[in-house]
């Protein structure tokens, strides 16, 4: 089953380092696996948890947040405040049956579009593996 599964990976990028690096890898014309879909925002701290699980709820197999390397960020502590709401989501998203792996950070700059390759390829491997994502789709309720 997991060679015919394509897991959807929906990936939240910091606009001026993360985004960037993506975009360096389209520019530098590096082919990467086309299952991540890819959300612009200013700053990885701008990522609300929430986000993550409406990601999940809609269908999404797997989530990758993506920003600035510590100390770097244009925000100052945009990062920092990032790192430290995915690590208390991932543990949340555990308790409740979520397989953490389909939950993943990574700190990707400018001038790393190479990087940014390996990160989608690592990503898209991890959720292969664990397979496709049932448990907070929603359902229809019949009355």
């Amino acid at each position: 089953m997991s060679e015919e599964f394509e897991p959807n990976i929906v990936a939240f990028l910091c606009n001026w380092c993360s985004y960037a690096g993506a975009d360096l890898a389209g520019t530098s014309r590096t082919h990467y696996l086309p299952n991540v879909k890819i959300i612009r925002v200013m700053c990885s701290g701008r990522v609300n948890p929430l986000f993550l699980v409406n990601a999940l709820q809609q269908g999404a197999d797997g989530v990758l947040i993506s920003g600035c390397h510590p100390g770097d960020c244009h925000y100052l502590e945009g990062n920092f405040f990032a790192r430290r709401r995915f690590m208390l989501m991932r543990k949340l998203l555990e308790h409740v049956g979520v397989d953490p792996a389909r939950v993943n950070m990574s700190w990707v700059s400018a001038s790393e579009g190479a990087k940014f390759k390996d990160v989608v390829d690592e990503v898209v491997t991890k959720v292969k593996e664990v397979g496709p994502m049932d448990q907070f789709r929603r359902r229809q309720i019949n009355w």
